[in-house]
């Protein structure tokens, strides 16, 4: 008898840590549309792993507007149009990597991005991309693209150990990063790739070769009134 109401008795507490979860998690994302995240999987892995953890969390308008350009022009150019997902780029990747499984390419759009740095893990596995896409879907519904893009630039690790645009400018012009030229925001958005690589300063053959692109970029992006309306 004692082992027939076990089984119930023990799905009836699961759902009911599953359901607290579910409350909790929902909380945290309405938390996080005005409060910074106090810290991040990515940014515990780099102190623990002893690759440093820098970080200097700041509003939108104490970051230049050339910075949220850059990043845009570098890692998203349809930020402003889509609804969190770049169909056609995962479409082109899916293809790219089906050809080449040795050569894993990524079409993870800012926001995919945020939601992997904020609350989730780094890794390549269907779960995490399973709730990487939820919570995509929860942050541009609950958020909106202006604090999507003010949590990318606050949590992207933008050199070994260093994360956010504001704690980049300063290690690498000894400046905030209201005060950096479009260049020198070009400089940091080439590093993104892959930040531990892709050094700003001494600027790596990467970073040079790629900064140019990127000030093209941003030349083009600028006209567009959407994507004003975003940095602006």
């Amino acid at each position: 008898m004692k082992t027939k109401g076990l089984v119930p008795r023990l799905w009836r507490k699961i759902r009911r840590v599953l359901l607290i979860l579910l409350i909790f998690q929902f909380i945290y994302i309405i938390l996080l549309k005005w409060v910074d995240p106090p810290v991040t999987l990515t940014q515990l892995g780099s102190w623990i792993t002893g690759h440093g953890l820098s970080r200097d969390y700041v509003s939108y308008n104490q970051i230049a507007a050339s910075a949220k350009l850059a990043v845009i022009a570098s890692e998203d150019q349809l930020f402003a149009d889509h609804s969190g997902f770049d169909w056609k780029s995962i479409e082109k990747a899916m293809a790219y990597n089906k050809r080449k499984p040795n050569r894993i390419r990524g079409a993870s759009t800012i926001s995919q991005q945020v939601a992997k740095n904020v609350f989730l893990w780094q890794g390549r596995s269907w779960i995490r991309k399973g709730l990487e896409t939820y919570f995509t879907f929860m942050i541009e519904l609950i958020w909106g693209k202006r604090r999507i893009l003010e949590m990318y630039l606050n949590v992207a690790e933008m050199g070994e150990g260093v994360f956010g645009i504001e704690a980049a400018a300063q290690k690498n012009y000894k400046k905030p990063a209201l005060k950096i030229s479009r260049q020198q925001a070009a400089m940091i958005a080439a590093c993104l790739p892959n930040p531990k690589k892709y050094t700003v300063m001494p600027p790596s053959r990467y970073n040079l070769s790629r900064c140019p692109w990127i000030l093209r970029q941003m030349n083009y992006l600028q006209k567009d009134s959407d994507i004003q309306k975003i940095i602006n």
